[in-house]
């Protein structure tokens, strides 16, 4: 038929549960699943059919069907349950930041993708995880906040195996009248649109508005007519399409994301960037106090002073970089909007590195932000050392440990992960309110209390459904490649309830190893088929479109699923989103990862496994590193780094193997003499990681260390029209002006050999070319075994500087001398760059 135009009849709700379309456009529903069961109860297969979608499922029911309902009384009490729940979690006072953060100044969230729930597919993996849990905790507590994103129209693509393994793609154009979102508006009520000039041409933006729980998250959208073809296309795809594109989509998120908040007076004191995709907004911010009457550096040290930059790539290479005549395409207009020329922004963002075997100068968006903000961190402690090694060039005479990158090591959001039945057994021993005080790990001691026969029983049910959701994909996947009756007819039998069942679920990058699992097939063979002691793999995950040796992986263990040794033991799902990760989290035994260390950021997946009872057997790597402690599950190899891939991914394949045969297997199937049960690892991982990588705790780690200093520092740089941003950058200026011709000498007369305890003189000589003395600190530095120890040096007068230095301990000291500027304001002691040693 030929299309004139499109109309959406929303149903009629009776009055008795006229709320469910309220509640259908509140996200608190994905994490309640007594709130989805009442849409589940409307119309089970079309629930299913539409990815568990509320509004959808609104929309599809028959207007009896809903009155129905409306006269069960049994419906109508699980109703009253979940909206009285509702109004209490959305009108209550006593949140923690009200209690530990009152009178916090307001977040502005920014990240590229958000994995909310999978009936809204704009996420593609671990970060969109990580951003929409961080939304959903931030929510919980009480924090002020709100996130900005980008409304992918066709989202993140939908995957699709062949007959052989390999992965297709499918991108599904997304209905916006049938998901939980609405038009913004303004106070005026009016749709919230914005402008944004890209190139040589204004690119139109609307604005929709997603609640999740008590805050709001702003999508932004460009597919409006005002727009030409391509521009429509510009929210068409995450991580779609070549470089051009992807400057495009970083200058919308960012710049257009600020005009967002500001066309809708939403505040913010705090900038956050999840990931340097969002790093450009500092280039509007820094626009709106130069459009005010600053120079453009008060102005970029008023908004970096507010501002925190969040890394998650430990690869070089995954950190984005742009030829500069490409940028010049994009932002070539925003130099003159700044009042600074294109050497000095684009200075901001040099990143030399090799390309076609020449250095060529970059404008990397990791440098960008990290220049831009005042505050960084990494995800994990360990990914916080190996990011302050790789971005440590832009602190020249800096000591690794002493870059100003910290870390928050990422937590995931309990509720949206754990099941109902471990929900309901959890109840039954720890306190009423435990939902509101999952970062308490006193509170989860209480956990012991649960009997092996219980949780045996819980993990057993929930292990069930995940073979049954297994067997119905599998089953769909195999008539949709025309396979055999007896095919399809074995995956009625797929998997078995009583066999140990190791879950491994991911995105298929290449350094995440999804295939060391079968690196020798023959021992594996014997593992899987042991007579008392068999063991089943269920694999998942999405390649990047464009990586094809990451699809040759997904490729290699689907046919290593068809071969008769491992046929109905190994099985690899495809489509992998959080609705196929819950079931596996919720329903395997172990969960694996072995990532090449230390190239794992962080991971989460373990963490929402361990929420459900399952531990890890897992590299020393991201979150694993500081997890893991003896009694909660496996470590695969060593803590170590290696100069050989292949002796690496050897010795981690042996430790993964021999912890199975030797430990978890028996464990598992009836324990070993004097060794911990089953159960008892079980408890222990529930107990150590639901509080410690709670997303809770998480976010409560961000509000102390990074979201309530910065505003404070934040609003004393601005204050005054930004009286003290102009004097730190006047004061930034002249010191780099001056810092060529400053001098430092030093002595230190140290013995040969010293006793612990012993002090040793150290004395040094500064000419400061003009800048103050006051403002210079001059200091000793003791290296020991890597680490650091600085003692400051006492002025004498007259540019002479000396102390008597402590050794306190026995061992190998280096000793160096070095000065660097510093004035009350800065953010760390590195902020001006500058370090000159003697």
């Amino acid at each position: 038929m030929n299309v004139i135009g499109k109309v959406t009849v929303l149903p009629q709700l009776p009055p008795s549960i006229a709320r469910l379309s309220e509640l259908a456009y509140n996200l608190y529903w994905s994490w309640t699943p007594h709130a989805q069961a009442l849409y589940e109860e409307l119309d089970a297969p079309n629930w299913e059919r539409f990815q568990h979608n509320p509004v959808r499922q609104l929309l599809e029911v028959p207007q009896a069907r809903l009155e129905q309902a409306a006269a069960d009384p049994a419906y109508l009490a699980r109703y009253a349950k979940v909206m009285a729940d509702f109004d209490a979690y959305m009108g209550k006072q006593d949140t923690w930041a009200a209690k530990n953060a009152a009178g916090m100044k307001p977040v502005a969230y920014f990240s590229m993708e958000y994995a909310f729930h999978e009936s809204l597919p704009i996420y593609s993996g671990g970060l969109g995880v990580l951003a929409g849990d961080h939304c959903k905790s931030a929510s919980d507590l009480g924090i002020p906040f709100t996130a900005v994103g980008m409304l992918f129209h066709q989202g993140y693509f939908r995957q699709l195996f062949d007959k052989d393994g390999w992965q297709n793609e499918a991108y599904d154009e997304l209905d916006l009248t049938t998901l939980p979102i609405t038009p913004a508006l303004t106070e005026k009520g009016e749709e919230a649109r914005v402008k944004v000039r890209i190139g040589e041409r204004d690119v139109h933006v609307r604005i929709w508005n997603l609640n999740v729980g008590r805050i709001k998250v702003l999508l932004l959208d460009t597919n409006v007519p005002e727009n030409s073809e391509d521009d429509r296309k510009l929210t068409a795809r995450l991580y779609g399409g070549n470089q051009e594109l992807r400057v495009q989509q970083y200058v919308l998120l960012g710049v257009a994301g600020i005009r967002a908040l500001r066309v809708l007076n939403v505040p913010g004191d705090v900038y956050h960037m999840n990931e340097g995709h969002a790093a450009l907004l500092g280039l509007e911010r820094t626009r709106e106090y130069v459009a005010r009457g600053l120079d453009f550096k008060t102005a970029l040290e008023t908004v970096a002073s507010s501002t925190l930059f969040t890394t998650h790539t430990p690869v070089a290479a995954g950190n984005d970089a742009f030829a500069y005549d490409l940028m010049d395409r994009y932002i070539g207009a925003w130099p003159a909007q700044l009042a600074t020329s294109r050497d000095e922004l684009y200075r901001l963002a040099e990143h030399e590195q090799m390309w076609d075997g020449h250095p060529v100068p970059t404008f990397s968006m990791t440098v960008f932000a990290l220049n831009m903000s005042r505050a960084a961190n990494g995800v994990s402690e360990l990914h916080g050392e190996v990011s302050r090694d790789m971005w440590k060039f832009l602190y020249p005479g800096a000591q690794t440990e002493e870059v100003p990158i910290g870390h928050v090591t990422n937590g995931a959001h309990n509720l949206t992960f754990t099941s109902q039945a471990m929900r309901d057994l959890l109840g039954t021993v720890l306190p009423a309110d435990w939902t509101e005080r999952l970062e308490d790990e006193q509170m989860w001691e209480a956990v012991e209390k649960l009997t092996d026969q219980q949780l045996q029983d819980v993990q057993r049910d929930m292990k069930r459904d995940m073979i049954t959701f297994v067997r119905g994909r599998m089953r769909e996947q195999m008539l949709r490649n025309g396979a055999s009756a007896a095919d399809v007819a074995a995956t009625d039998t797929l998997l078995d309830e009583n066999t140990l069942t190791i879950g491994f679920a991911r995105r298929f990058a290449t350094y995440k190893r999804a295939t060391l699992l079968f690196r020798d097939k023959a021992r594996l063979s014997r593992i899987v088929n042991h007579p008392e002691r068999p063991v089943q793999f269920v694999f998942a995950g999405k390649a990047h479109p464009a990586d094809n040796p990451g699809k040759s992986f997904i490729q290699e263990i689907y046919k290593i699923s068809q071969e008769p040794e491992f046929r109905g033991k190994i099985v690899i799902l495809e489509n992998y989103d959080m609705h196929v990760a819950r079931h596996l989290v919720q329903g395997v035994d172990i969960w694996l990862n072995n990532p090449r260390r230390p190239l794992e950021a962080s991971g989460t997946s373990g963490m929402k496994a361990s929420f459900n009872g399952s531990p890890n057997l897992s590299i020393l790597d991201g979150w694993w590193r500081e997890g893991f402690d003896g009694t909660n599950g496996w470590p695969i190899g060593e803590e170590r780094e290696y100069a050989d891939l292949n002796v690496q991914d050897d010795a981690d394949a042996f430790s993964m193997y021999h912890t199975l045969e030797t430990d978890i297997t028996p464990r598992y199937y009836g324990g070993l003499s004097g060794q911990p049960t089953w159960a008892s690892t079980v408890r222990r991982a529930i107990q150590t990681v639901s509080p410690r990588f709670s997303m809770q705790r998480q976010v409560i780690d961000y509000v102390q260390k990074y979201y309530r200093p910065i505003a404070e520092r934040g609003a004393t740089l601005a204050s005054g029209n930004s009286t003290r941003a102009r004097e730190i950058a006047a004061w930034k200026g002249w010191v780099r002006q001056q810092w060529p011709y400053t001098t430092l000498t030093a002595q230190a007369q140290l013995p040969a050999t010293a006793r612990p305890g012993q002090s040793v003189p150290v004395t040094a000589q500064v000419n400061p070319a003009g800048i103050n003395l006051d403002e210079l600190r001059v200091e000793a530095v003791l290296n020991r075994g890597g680490h650091l120890t600085h003692v400051p040096l006492v002025s004498r007068g007259g540019g002479t500087y000396s102390a008597e230095i402590p050794l306190k301990d026995s061992g190998l000291y280096s000793v160096g001398v070095r000065m660097l500027p510093v004035i009350d304001g800065l953010s760390n002691d590195l902020e001006a760059g500058l370090i000159k040693w003697a």
